[in-house]
């Protein structure tokens, strides 16, 4: 099966015999198949009038597969190493005369034939994979593609083989990116983290974090009936007054590949937190070395376009740094973003944590920061952190801003 089946559009994208019960007739389920295979299928699954341009925008991007690994491509599909002979050897050969076989036709194509979150899949899929990094050196293009997290990701992770004008082409997608984000995670932050609850107030805010659930009570025993039974209408919430000691939030965050994802959110907290009162940010990225990026902090794209993802891995010596910034333990928050896969000593980075932890520095390790949150990450390592005092988990943007508030509340 070839590599077309990560991008077959499935019944959402076009076709009428779709139905009702989740079953297919047998006639959509070849045209599925015919999708799904693409050149490696029999000449029997032929494809329909209505799913040429389908077929055409999967080969133009999933055909890279079999080139690169060693086929020749031509209008009747894969030569050498499989499937039927084939005429040419380019990509080009495969389209039928007039249609535009550029990235942008094919960027046009597609966003005009599938669904946005399939596009949306193809799209990094031709960045990450098969390098069509010309899409960043068009104006055009640039303005085609669907900005996505998961595509900001793939182009970081491919920003080092880009030259000036695809690294700026970029850049501007990862803005538009990161502004998306910071809209909608800074009121979430702002409520959350600055100030604490001020009990001697009533307020009209309304949120959850707010609740007084004594006044709650007292306002409403009045409304208590033969049964025990309280009906509450006068629902209390506390005011909250404005943070007047600083915090220090250290952020350090593992630039190695696998965390390109926690990466990004990473940078855009530490932006969002810069621009708060009373809370003093640092952020520090790491692989082998310790990079400080305090400075950039307020700026998540510049962060992002200055990380260098991959390398090595050494938290031990990013914590150490860490400690060494430390000026007053009580007030400072240490949160290390890693899938704590340590490639340098365990037990000194172990005898670190557990030094700060004692002192007195809130810690918190950060398996992942996405919005999956889902990560995978040495059990081991974390385990053994969270016995040395590090409160471990893997959290949303929006759960890291709760747990910030509650911290410095």
């Amino acid at each position: 099966m070839s590599a077309i089946d990560r991008a077959a559009p499935g019944p959402e994208a076009a076709g009428p015999a779709r139905l009702v019960s989740g079953e297919v007739s047998d006639d959509e389920a070849a045209r599925r198949w015919r999708l799904v295979l693409g050149r490696y299928a029999a000449d029997e699954l032929q494809v329909g009038q209505q799913d040429q341009g389908l077929e055409r925008s999967l080969r133009y991007l999933y055909d890279r597969e079999y080139t690169a690994r060693g086929h020749r491509v031509g209008r009747d599909g894969p030569g050498e190493g499989g499937g039927r002979s084939g005429g040419g050897a380019g990509l080009g050969g495969s389209q039928p005369h007039g249609v535009d076989v550029t990235a942008l036709g094919w960027l046009n194509e597609a966003g005009s034939l599938f669904p946005r979150e399939t596009f949306e899949r193809m799209q990094v899929d031709a960045v990450s994979r098969y390098g069509l990094t010309e899409l960043l050196q068009d104006e055009t293009a640039l303005e085609t593609l669907e900005p996505s997290r998961e595509l900001a990701v793939a182009m970081l992770q491919v920003r080092g083989a880009l030259n000036e004008q695809a690294a700026s082409g970029l850049r501007r997608i990862i803005k538009r990116v990161v502004d998306d984000v910071v809209r909608r995670l800074r009121p979430r932050f702002t409520t959350a983290v600055n100030g604490r609850i001020d009990r001697s107030r009533r307020s009209m805010h309304r949120v959850a974090r707010n609740f007084d659930w004594k006044r709650t009570l007292r306002a409403n025993l009045g409304r208590v009936d033969a049964e025990g039974r309280m009906t509450v209408q006068d629902v209390r919430f506390s005011a909250r007054s404005k943070r007047t000691l600083t915090w220090d939030v250290i952020l350090l965050v593992d630039q190695s590949g696998s965390m390109a994802p926690s990466l990004l959110y990473s940078a855009v907290c530490a932006g969002i937190l810069s621009g708060l009162p009373g809370i003093n940010v640092q952020l520090y990225l790491f692989d082998t070395s310790v990079v400080d990026m305090s400075h950039l902090a307020a700026d998540p794209v510049e962060v992002l376009m200055t990380a260098q993802l991959g390398g090595g891995t050494d938290i031990a010596r990013a914590v150490r740094h860490a400690e060494q910034q430390v000026r007053n333990p009580s007030r400072t928050v240490v949160a290390l973003v890693s899938d704590f896969y340590e490639g340098g000593s365990v037990s000194n980075l172990l005898t670190t944590v557990r030094r700060m932890a004692s002192s007195g520095v809130t810690m918190l390790g950060l398996a992942a920061l996405d919005e999956a949150a889902e990560p995978v990450y040495d059990q081991g390592t974390a385990r053994h952190l969270a016995e040395c005092g590090m409160e471990v988990a893997a959290l949303t943007p929006e759960r890291f801003a709760e747990w910030l508030g509650e911290v410095l509340s």
